[in-house]
């Protein structure tokens, strides 16, 4: 039997569990000239969010349509001659159980690159959309140099955590912000980032930075926005770069918070720019090679929490709002 989640109403604020309806039927039969996908892992990502309300980066997802998200699975029927049974893929499989799908757009993982230091759900984690908006806010955006101040807030997730230690490879002093003591200890000790605070424990978070960056900030990574973001803004040296990836404490609010510290873009010569990973669609590949080549000597490391049982997708999305998940979340079909 299949499974799926689909959009029972849109969310308001923080989204609820019945805000999504489960619905079954039969596995569906592969198309001509396509396939039939049976889920082994899907991921559960703040960014998606948006979609739910309105239009976002793409088209908002209309009520009763299946929640999409990447995911992997295994071919179970192939009409298709790129594809064979027992075929491991990845793509926009969305939160299903199984799915007929065409084939264009699905990634055949080879086992011969997913193996050892870098398992399949590196596909749809570090090196998948979390991983390359690392890669690409880093080294395409922030202009970072060695010896330079960097700051990524969210900093124990797949983005942050791997932004970080992209930015110490390249030579960076790296500061980051997360939301527990045992987060905090992982990026220093596994990761090693130079310094990390935990926001929820500390009375001031400007004063924190200040304490951590005396001499101030080169490069800001960000992926919560709202006060966060006004706070690092003030602790910028002149002409830092402002690299906005996500903004999680914004994504439920009726009217974002915006940032109040403008005059500083004027006085220090900042800048600031968003971006969609998928502008770099063509060049992720490369990208891909050279962070798998990092995952094979230690020096990139990533950290997943993985969630038991289809049932629960919903459950562990909405988590993502509260901070308590650490590392990138998947939830085990089962």
């Amino acid at each position: 039997m299949m499974k799926r989640f689909v959009l029972a109403r849109r969310p308001d604020g923080v989204p609820k569990a019945d805000d999504f309806r489960q619905e079954s039927g039969d596995i569906p039969r592969a198309p001509d000239g396509g396939i039939v996908v049976a889920t082994t892992h899907i991921s559960v990502d703040p960014g998606m969010r948006s979609r739910l309300s309105g239009d976002s980066y793409a088209a908002a997802l209309a009520l009763g349509e299946t929640i999409e998200s990447a995911g992997i699975g295994r071919v179970i029927e192939s009409r298709n001659p790129k594809f064979a049974e027992g075929d491991l893929v990845s793509g926009a499989l969305g939160w299903t159980t199984h799915l007929a799908h065409p084939g264009k757009g699905l990634l055949k993982l080879d086992p011969a690159f997913y193996s050892g230091a870098v398992p399949p759900t590196c596909a749809i984690g570090v090196l998948g959309v979390p991983g390359m908006t690392s890669w690409f806010g880093v080294h395409a955006l922030s202009d970072l140099k060695p010896g330079e101040v960097f700051l990524v807030s969210s900093a124990a997730g797949p983005v942050g955590a791997t932004a970080g230690q992209l930015a110490k490879a390249k030579g960076a002093r790296v500061i980051g912000i997360a939301g527990s003591d045992a987060k905090c200890a992982w990026l220093i000790d596994e990761l090693g980032f130079d310094a990390v605070i935990n926001y929820r424990a500390t009375p001031d978070l400007g004063v924190s930075l200040n304490a951590a960056a005396p001499e101030g900030v080169d490069v800001y990574f960000d992926n919560v926005g709202a006060e966060m973001l006004d706070q690092a803004i003030r602790v910028m040296r002149p002409h830092g770069r402002i690299v906005i990836s996500g903004q999680v404490a914004e994504y439920n609010a009726a009217s974002p918070r915006g940032i109040r510290h403008v005059p500083d873009f004027i006085s220090k010569r900042l800048t600031m720019r968003g971006f969609v990973v998928l502008d770099y669609a063509t060049q992720f590949r490369e990208a891909q090679a050279a962070m798998a080549a990092m995952l094979r000597d230690g020096t990139l490391k990533f950290r997943e929490q993985v969630v038991e049982g289809f049932e629960n997708l919903p459950a562990a999305f909405i988590r993502l709002f509260s901070g308590d998940n650490f590392g990138r979340c998947l939830v085990r079909v089962g």
